[in-house]
């Protein structure tokens, strides 16, 4: 395994165990090729995809990651970013905001039609899913 294989892969256990408190059934997902389903399984209709990069590529991974939702025909998504030398509840979590119930949604839009993605901690990310019933 490369070296960059073994550090996602770190990644992904690490989150799976931090999301465990919560979704019991949590799993790292087996690759499907080119219809990835993301990287954890078992929270129902959402997908969780994982990255553990030096550099960071948050426009293409948003990008993958709806693919990925678009592949395991989900309603939810969440990209999540590991943040070096911070715990797994402190790395970065991205949601596309019309997934969350905010009154905000018209104000989020560019005006372009471009998704509007919301940062979060992952914390607060697992604590949204679950106050939406995830």
């Amino acid at each position: 395994m490369s070296k960059s294989k073994a550090k996602g892969t770190a990644a992904e256990r690490e989150v799976v165990r931090y999301l465990k408190n919560w979704w019991p059934d949590v799993e790292r997902r087996a690759l499907s090729g080119n219809k990835d389903k993301g990287d954890v399984a078992g929270i129902p209709g959402v997908v969780v995809e994982v990255k553990a990069a030096a550099k960071q590529l948050i426009g293409p991974w948003q990008r993958e990651t709806l693919v990925e939702m678009h592949h395991a025909d989900a309603d939810h998504c969440v990209l999540v970013v590991k943040r070096p030398y911070k715990p797994v509840s402190q790395w970065d979590a991205y949601i596309p905001a019309h997934q969350l119930n905010l009154a905000l949604k018209g104000a989020l839009a560019d005006g372009e039609g471009a998704l509007t993605w919301l940062r979060m901690d992952l914390a607060l990310a697992a604590a949204v899913l679950r106050s939406q019933g995830r």
